[in-house]
């Protein structure tokens, strides 16, 4: 049987973006698994002191880079 364990560290809290009820969207850096971290954009559901992670997207930091300029470029925001 195929080893299931599965961990994770937020390395650093970058920003809050929204919260909703118990619900928030957060930018961090978050270490899975012990390798080195990546930047994470993800909705946390936090209750009774327990934390689980929901959908959201994980971006090296080229890509977050890339991001940034994308928007940058935009006249609209």
């Amino acid at each position: 049987m195929a080893n299931t364990a599965f961990n994770y560290e937020i390395v650093e809290h970058i920003a809050t973006l929204s919260e909703n009820g118990g619900t928030t969207k957060e930018l961090n850096r978050v270490a899975y698994n012990g390798s080195p971290a990546k930047y994470d954009l993800r909705s946390w559901k936090r209750e009774g002191g327990e934390e689980k992670l929901l959908k959201g997207l994980t971006l090296t930091a080229e890509e977050v880079t890339a991001l940034k300029d994308a928007l940058n470029s935009r006249a609209d925001i």
